[in-house]
Order: structure tokens, then C-alpha cells, then sequence
């Protein structure tokens, strides 16, 4: 099992940041275009809540790819948490963090996965995919960011 931490400041407040985060449309519009990375089952626009499912078709190392998640908790505007049910990893667990810090919020994202394959996926875990979904989630967090803080603040 591997485990990747990324967190962000934005300058934002922390009801702009958990919606933006949890919305699936901003989802794949934050996520790497390479990836044509899109909504095809289960809540396919707009956010997603406690006890639902999504499945995103995407392109990672050359090949096209579903994943289904559920949403396993959730406490707006504070966290959520989704879990694979169905797709490439073994397991994969991402915890979804929102703290309000002064005139902000941090956004922390922890995500734990492991690969299928036994002693091969755990080699691939550490050698490609501990550092290629860092980059993805620093990515990802960096484009939320950007919405977060040019998104006005609610009334």
C-alpha cells in the first residue's frame, strides 16, 4: 500500500473550495488533458454526494481505462472520501481535507492505493505510480486553485 499527501493554499473560502472539489464537471476539466478524462456512469455532471457513484473513462500510460467510485463519507465543507469499487487498483482510498486558515482554505488530498499483481504491482507502486499520482493530484489541486480563487464568494 502506498500513500500520497499533497496540500494546498488557496485564497479562497472553504465552501468555494469543497464544492469546486466534489463538482465531477470541474473534475475533468482540472485533471491533465492528455488524460481525456470524462464522466460516463453513475452522477456524471455536476456534485456528488455521500453513497454515489461515478465512473470516469481516462487514458493513463497509453491505456483507456474505467474507474468506479463511491463516495464513502461526507461532512461538507470539511471532507469527503472516495473509494475505487471497480477498475485498475487493488484498492484506492482518497481523502478529500478542507480547513479554513485565516482569509483561506487548505486543501489537503491523502490518498492511499495499492496495485494488483502481488510482488510485481507493489514494484510499479513504488517505482511509477507513487510519483505519477503525486503529479497528477499537484496538478489537479493547482488547477482547483486557480478556479478557487477567481470563483467570487458566496453572498
Amino acid at each position: 500500500m502506498v500513500e500520497v499527501r499533497t496540500a494546498i493554499w488557496i485564497k479562497a473560502p472553504i465552501e468555494v473550495c469543497f464544492d469546486l472539489a466534489s463538482d465531477i464537471n470541474v473534475h475533468t476539466r482540472t485533471v491533465w488533458k492528455h488524460t481525456r478524462e470524462k464522466a460516463i456512469a453513475g452522477v456524471t455532471t455536476g456534485r456528488i454526494n455521500e453513497g454515489e457513484l461515478v465512473t470516469f473513462e481516462a487514458t493513463h500510460f497509453g491505456i483507456r481505462q474505467r474507474l468506479t467510485s463511491k463516495i464513502t463519507e461526507y461532512n461538507a465543507p470539511y471532507l469527503f472520501v472516495d473509494e475505487t469499487q471497480k477498475g485498475a487498483f487493488k484498492s484506492l482510498r482518497h481523502v478529500h481535507l478542507f480547513e479554513k486558515q485565516g482569509e483561506g482554505t487548505l486543501m489537503t488530498d491523502l490518498l492511499r492505493f495499492e496495485a494488483p499483481l502481488g510482488v510485481l504491482g507493489r514494484a510499479v507502486e513504488r517505482l511509477v505510480l507513487k510519483r505519477y499520482m503525486t503529479q497528477f493530484l499537484a496538478h489537479r489541486n493547482e488547477q482547483l486553485k486557480r478556479l478557487a480563487e477567481e470563483t467570487p464568494a458566496p453572498a
